[in-house]
């Protein structure tokens, strides 16, 4: 690929919005034969040649559950949880206007491991609060067209409120395009339906994620093929929405079956809009085009914010020159939504020999933040005018019981109870908590501390959050904005842990909402003891009545720096321990490689541990999912071992584990 996609668009290149491609120069590494993938297609007909290596062929025609071996490793297991918007953070962000898409390739098109991998250095997305829409991006001609996302990604999304949509990308013909495939994709049977869409849908349904971004790119249709892709996108719309799904369409195609991007809402492409939930409006608008845009969609009877003006920030992230007026106004009602075209480039443009978990956060904080990292308190002067200035954030924290260990969903290693279980670096997305939405709110009149996830120890997981600094002040810490119900039986417990010097802590409780955006809310402090090891402080919500708006803790030091760490928070009424999984079996083993499945126990999972069970009674972490299949790779006997035992545990909303089942492999 070009080197970036904003020199492909003042290079005048034919293709938008164009994912990153893989070198056809360097075949790839010849992957496990078990091990799974994201799944990918294209629609039916099939390039001419023979794949390259590690590249699987696939017509989405002949796709059937049935026969769909991975299955159980990429379908989520995470509803979609309902979210809320608390009181505002901060005087200029608004709910129920702006929204934001987020465009994002996790990994190559053929090779994006369905669970996580042995690797730390991922973009381990976790700024959901100002997400509406994220879409799996990528493909490629010569790998497939058409991705379902993967299960991790659609369970942290799905754990904050977010929708994941699969990508179906019909490439310019400068990128190795066919304008058959994009026949194929709008074929219709001899009834005068397009067996394509119901099959679409039966994949979102099949794998639990909400539906479709279309992008026809491939020029060379006329007016006949413009017909048949507007019939296509009708009843893939009519029959996603019967399913709960969705489906977004991009500024490409236009009625006429030109691929010619509008940059606007128009004539050209109105009946498209009109036929989905949704249009991402490509990078040529201007802000008179916005303008027109969001008045045509309400004289259509549409809002105007289902309409994503896209922002190209995949070579310059938050220096990218952006006319924010032009949509987010700050001192008006916003123009339209905001599509965020590869904001993985807070990982990307790191140094890749180098970068951490911490450098990717601190990266991605300044992205969705601001330069200030406090929402409440936006840099007027930040050129990036950040997600949080302008978008209000969302929560999904509305029932017990509730638990977080501050996991991002990677990590240097795994912990357990404080303890290292592995050493090995990780990534998982689907493990990943639900995490604070403001991030990092401080409310002190001394000197602010530093609050960031740290990965240098946790107390489960992969991280914990460390708060470091003078402390001059009290400062008071927002954790979390809930609506969680009080009763007489209702506790918080936290788990926490004195690093540094010597510091008091409080549990913050507010049953309201702050009377002014930004201020602190109306906290009740209770009291609690810290200790230079991880403890697990319980607080009863004695005189509290209603329901918990926010939750935090105060932290007031002695003399000097403090660094306080924070492993965990559980709001409960009563301790609820998960039943066992049933039925472990090694569904397939080639060496080393081995893939388990299990039937999952009812009641309330929130995912499953791994472990290997050694001689001499270690118990050594494999892995978690929160599917009921998974896949091990390069395992090796023990010394003068016969066989190896495994241990799988169901872990609850509290972090309880059930009582552990087994299974044996013969070497």
């Amino acid at each position: 690929m070009n080197p970036t996609r904003r020199t492909v668009l003042i290079a005048g290149a034919t293709a938008a919005l164009l994912p990153s491609l893989p070198a056809t120069a360097a075949p790839k590494p010849k992957a496990p034969a078990l091990q799974p993938y994201a799944s990918y297609w294209y629609p039916d007909s099939l390039p001419s040649g023979t794949p390259g290596t590690g590249i699987t062929w696939r017509s989405l025609k002949s796709w059937r559950p049935a026969d769909d071996a991975d299955l159980a490793f990429n379908a989520s297991s995470v509803p979609l949880a309902p979210r809320f918007t608390p009181a505002p953070v901060n005087g200029t962000a608004r709910a129920g206007q702006a929204r934001i898409q987020s465009l994002v390739s996790f990994g190559p098109t053929a090779s994006n491991p369905s669970q996580g991998s042995a690797t730390a250095d991922y973009y381990a997305l976790t700024h959901w609060a100002y997400i509406d829409e994220l879409v799996f991006w990528g493909g490629s001609s010569g790998e497939g067209l058409i991705l379902a996302p993967n299960a991790p990604i659609v369970d942290a999304a799905h754990r904050h409120g977010v929708p994941v949509l699969g990508n179906i990308f019909l490439p310019p013909v400068a990128y190795g395009g066919q304008l058959q495939w994009t026949r194929d994709l709008v074929q219709k049977d001899a009834a005068g339906r397009y067996p394509l869409a119901e099959r679409l849908v039966a994949v979102a349904a099949a794998y639990g994620f909400d539906g479709w971004f279309v992008n026809a790119e491939t020029s060379g249709g006329n007016a006949a093929l413009g017909a048949d892709m507007l019939g296509f996108l009708r009843e893939l719309k009519t029959l996603a929405k019967a399913k709960g799904q969705r489906v977004t369409w991009y500024d490409s195609m236009t009625v006429n079956g030109s691929v010619s991007w509008q940059g606007a809402l128009n004539s050209q492409n109105e009946a498209f809009f009109q036929a989905a939930d949704d249009m991402f409006v490509d990078f040529r608008w201007t802000a008179a085009k916005l303008t027109s845009s969001g008045q045509r969609a309400g004289q259509l009877g549409r809002s105007r914010y289902e309409l994503w003006a896209g922002v190209d920030v995949e070579a310059n992230g938050w220096n990218s020159s952006v006319n924010w007026d032009a949509f987010v106004p700050r001192d008006k009602a916003h123009v339209v939504s905001v599509g965020f075209y590869r904001p993985e480039w807070t990982r990307n443009h790191l140094p890749a020999d180098g970068r951490t978990p911490g450098d990717f956060h601190a990266a991605d904080d300044r992205f969705w933040t601001g330069r200030s990292l406090d929402p409440s308190k936006p840099d007027g002067t930040d050129s990036w005018r950040a997600p949080a200035v302008s978008v209000a954030d969302r929560s999904t924290v509305t029932t017990l019981p509730f638990a977080s260990v501050f996991n991002t969903g990677h990590g240097l290693r795994w912990y357990e109870a404080g303890q290292v279980t592995s050493d090995a670096p990780w990534n998982h997305l689907g493990l990943q908590d639900r995490l604070p939405s403001r991030r990092w709110v401080v409310h002190t009149d001394g000197q602010r501390p530093t609050v960031t996830f740290d990965f240098a120890d946790a107390w489960r997981g992969g991280s914990s959050v460390l708060v470091d600094g003078a402390l001059d002040r009290p400062a008071v810490l927002d954790v979390y904005a809930t609506r969680l119900p009080v009763t007489g039986d209702t506790v918080v417990e936290l788990t926490h842990r004195t690093d540094v010097g010597g510091v008091q802590v409080e549990l913050a409780v507010a049953t309201a909402d702050p009377t002014t955006p930004g201020a602190t809310p109306p906290y009740s402090y209770f009291p609690v003891s810290s200790t230079d090891d991880w403890q697990t402080s319980t607080v009863r919500l004695t005189g509290l009545t209603g329901t918990v708006h926010a939750i935090g803790v105060r932290l007031t030091a002695g003399d000097g720096p403090v660094q306080w760490r924070l492993g965990g928070i559980a709001v409960r009424n009563a301790t609820e321990t998960p039943v066992s999984p049933t039925a472990l079996r090694i569904t397939g083993a080639a060496g080393g490689d081995l893939r388990f499945a299990w039937n999952p126990a009812p009641g309330a999972v929130r995912h499953h541990t791994l472990h290997r069970l050694l001689a001499d009674g270690t118990r050594r972490f494999l892995g978690a999912t929160c599917q009921s299949a998974y896949f091990v790779g390069g395992l090796r006997p023990e010394q003068g071992e016969q066989e190896a035992r495994f241990e799988l545990r169901a872990v609850g909303e509290l972090y309880t584990t059930s009582a552990p089942v087994t299974v044996t492999h013969r070497w």
